[in-house]
């Protein structure tokens, strides 16, 4: 039944569509399409025992299709015209018929065709630049240390005169996924002079010549599987006052270890204690000594040049950065053969003064048992060294 009476409304609405009159708005058909609600001129109409008709056969059609609604379907009467109008009003002239005039205002004119214009496209060169992985960074400094005595000073002593370079270079690469390389290289040298020397005008009294690299590849977050090359020597001989012996020279040694571990990458306190720890359970150590009468000071057999041991290796560089006023660098390097051992523990507190000025205290002790032996210290050796002067970093 209820599919007849779509059928209907439908049929109502293709004949009112199709009339030419029907073309302009017309708001008697408004009841079919608003929200269903129960109008009670329609069943008046249909209660009426007057006339069923309005005269209008378009709302007649109208209020026909909604009285069958309200029979068949008063379920789906939601609203009354009670309700609406308690609401507002409800406006009665939609129920006749509105018939618009249109006048015309005049003539259009022709329209002109124009030749279209062809708009050649720009194109625009894309610059794609490909990431740089690479990071450079270096530290420099150059510092002196002058003491004065007079020859009748009441406690006694020497004049002196002290100077120090330094530089460290870094070259670094990191795709920051899986794979980084880390490339440092090391150099100091520092000459004194003094009086009571009468053998040499100067000597060296700080000298390193160092090359690390390591290849990295990341095995969880900070840790990576890393392969250390280590490499180092000196400038110059090594001598002692008014001794003409020279104690170490240019490849009198010269360390070469391969390293085969893990490292672990150390950032914490915000990222002011940076650096990194590297373990190679699997290490190859070289060592060279060009001068055959320096052979058994650094553990060689006499009239050898080379050794060659396995062993494991430990090296841990950490940098601090207490303040902007204040930095610490150490390096502890630890390496076994489980015949010998040497371990050196590297430590530089750096004090600035100015952007460019800057003091330096040097702490370096050092155990080599395969050197020889010390009748006051054994096999540990000490350094330390204060200094002031210029220093730049990029």
């Amino acid at each position: 039944m209820m599919k007849r009476l779509l059928f209907l409304i439908i049929l109502l609405l293709s004949f009112v569509w199709n009339d030419a009159s029907a073309q302009q708005k017309d708001g008697r058909y408004y009841k079919l399409f608003v929200p269903a609600t129960f109008y009670h001129s329609v069943a008046k109409k249909q209660l009426s025992i007057d006339s069923l008709t309005t005269g209008d056969e378009v709302m007649d059609a109208v209020e026909d299709a909604l009285m069958k609604v309200y029979l068949r379907r008063p379920d789906l009467m939601l609203n009354s015209e009670n309700r609406l109008r308690e609401a507002g009003t409800v406006r009665n002239d939609v129920d006749v018929q509105q018939v618009q005039t249109v006048e015309l205002t005049g003539q259009v004119a022709p329209v002109v065709e124009e030749i279209p214009v062809v708009v050649e496209p720009v194109t625009e060169e894309v610059l794609i630049t490909k990431p740089n992985f690479w990071t450079f960074k270096g530290d420099y400094y150059l510092q002196f240390l002058q003491n004065f005595i007079s020859s009748n000073w009441h406690k006694g002593g020497e004049s002196n005169y002290s100077m120090l370079a330094s530089l460290a270079l870094e070259a670094n690469y990191n795709n920051k996924q899986k794979v980084k390389w880390d490339n440092k290289l090391e150099m100091k040298l520092g000459f004194q002079t003094s009086r009571s020397d009468t053998l040499h005008k100067f000597k060296t009294n700080n000298d390193q010549l160092r090359l690390t690299s390591k290849l990295g590849l990341q095995a969880h977050k900070k840790w990576y599987y890393t392969l250390q090359v280590t490499a180092y020597t000196q400038f110059a001989p090594g001598y002692k006052s008014n001794d003409p012996f020279t104690y170490s020279d240019f490849f009198s040694p010269f360390d070469l270890n391969v390293g085969l571990g893990m490292d672990y990458t150390v950032e914490t306190k915000n990222k002011r204690l940076t650096g990194n720890v590297n373990i190679s359970p699997a290490s190859y150590n070289f060592r060279y000594v060009g001068r055959l009468g320096l052979a058994t000071r650094n553990g060689l057999e006499e009239g050898h040049h080379t050794l060659h041991d396995i062993g494991s290796m430990l090296t841990v560089n950490l940098t601090w950065k207490m303040s902007d006023y204040a930095t610490w660098k150490t390096r502890l390097y630890g390496y076994t053969s489980y015949k010998r051992a040497l371990v050196e523990w590297e430590n530089t507190l750096e004090l600035k003064v100015s952007r460019y000025i800057t003091t330096n205290i040097y702490v370096y002790p050092r155990l080599d048992d395969s050197a020889t032996r010390d009748d006051d210290l054994g096999y540990w050796q000490f350094m330390e060294f204060c200094s002031l002067g210029f220093s730049f970093s990029f």
